[in-house]
């Protein structure tokens, strides 16, 4: 098949098209992360399970998501598809960190993409907050962050 690359143009939407001119096909996606691998922790849904699709879209190989509630989880690896790979876990629980990273060094390749999404935001009147009310999203937002961030540039 002779395929001849005519032109490359910017969409409304940012995204990169080549004009091609094989076969009846006129365009076709550039696919900006083709060969790369990402973990996305907080990934089960809203801007974590966006992410996913997108990552996909854009060609990525492989994306491990990770989410607390298995069966939401599951629904959202569903949804992204085959090049997408669930790990429940907590980011504030060290040994769900360990157990995702041993997960992602099993699949025996270089990650290239840590979006660390998961955290929590939870709202109290400033008396109100007690011990484990700091806790919770002192653990997930800073030492979920900085644990995930620092085992995961080691793969």
């Amino acid at each position: 098949m002779n395929t001849a690359l005519d032109t490359i143009v910017s969409t409304p939407d940012g995204a990169l098209r080549a004009e091609l001119q094989a076969d009846g096909q006129r365009w076709r996606d550039c696919k900006k992360l083709a060969g790369k691998v990402a973990v996305i922790t907080g990934g089960s849904t809203g801007m974590g399970l966006a992410t996913a699709r997108r990552f996909v879209e854009e060609g990525m190989d492989h994306v491990f998501i990770t989410g607390r509630r298995k069966d939401v989880l599951n629904e959202a690896v569903a949804e992204v598809g085959e090049k997408a790979t669930g790990i429940p876990g907590d980011v504030a629980n060290l040994s769900d960190l360990d157990c995702l990273y041993e997960v992602i060094e099993r699949y025996g390749r270089k990650l290239d993409v840590i979006f660390a999404n998961a955290g929590v935001a939870l709202l109290a009147p400033f008396g109100n907050v007690d011990e484990k009310f700091f806790d919770l999203h002192f653990n997930a937002n800073v030492k979920g962050l900085f644990f995930q961030c620092k085992r995961g540039c080691h793969l």
